[in-house]
């Protein structure tokens, strides 16, 4: 979804979410989901993943990132004035809260049917703001090194407990607690990359202590491919995403929504 033309944005993004191959296999729906909104001076960019073993988990993260992209350019529109920290976290966690008291109303006594994830990043002059609860993920291109490229693994949300790999859902009871959000201040910015788990292993690598950090080769090629659009931009993402190499990964749905700063005259 886009909110105006996006002429008027300083940004190109792209994406999208496929069903994984247990999915295509059983004859389910793809349960990711992905949406954007821009105007002139900001961009919002959503991706969720609904929960396998919930009955309408597919509904709940379109429903999640209609939301998201509407509540938090709602809040950054309105804070134009905004500078980078404290003040960027307060209205990110403001927007998740009418997201998710909305998320609730829209939902009810079923609320829990729904279950999905949500992340979240908010583009605006001077400063990015990243928000986001379960297991997505956010990787920024920024700057280089030695004539190399750079890129940037944002912190992830906490699991429900340091003991445990339970995914935190927007529905989850208490799931404000478990909320993760940042702002960064850095012109050199010039991409940004959001997605579900289902690309963990494709763009990002685990180090022997378990840190993860990108995937340089997959996101460099990711990005570069959204700096020039050409006519098969989409059908290339597509067939990237169901492609054998990476479902034999993971075959779970996969969702990938990227924005590149457009090139400057």
């Amino acid at each position: 979804m886009t909110a105006v033309d996006e002429r008027e944005s300083p940004w190109r993004i792209h994406g999208m979410s496929v069903e994984g191959y247990r999915h295509r296999r059983q004859g389910l729906p793809c349960q990711d989901a992905c949406a954007y909104t821009v105007s002139s001076s900001v961009a919002v960019l959503a991706v969720a993943d609904g929960a396998g073993s919930r009955p309408r988990s597919e509904e709940g993260s379109r429903l999640a990132v209609e939301l998201a992209a509407e509540q938090f350019a709602r809040r950054a529109a309105a804070a134009a004035d905004c500078h980078p920290g404290e003040a960027v976290h307060e209205l990110l966690e403001d927007a998740f809260h009418d997201v998710s008291k909305m998320f609730l109303d829209a939902t009810g006594a079923d609320a829990a049917d729904f279950a999905t994830t949500l992340t979240v990043v908010v583009l605006a002059p001077g400063w990015l703001g990243h928000l986001t609860v379960g297991d997505g993920f956010v990787v920024l291109r920024a700057g280089t090194e030695d004539g190399e490229r750079q890129f940037h693994l944002l912190p992830q949300a906490l699991a429900a407990s340091e003991y445990s790999n339970e995914t935190v859902f927007l529905t989850s009871p208490d799931a404000a607690r478990w909320v993760h959000t940042d702002c960064v201040s850095d012109e050199r910015i010039d991409g940004v990359l959001l997605s579900t788990d289902g690309l963990v292993q494709a763009a990002l690598n685990r180090a022997g202590g378990g840190a993860l950090s990108p995937n340089t080769s997959f996101v460099d090629a990711v990005f570069r491919s959204l700096d020039t659009v050409t006519d098969n931009t989409h059908e290339g993402l597509a067939n990237l995403l169901r492609s054998d190499r990476l479902t034999a990964l993971n075959a779970d749905d996969k969702t990938l929504l990227r924005a590149v700063l457009k090139a400057r005259p």
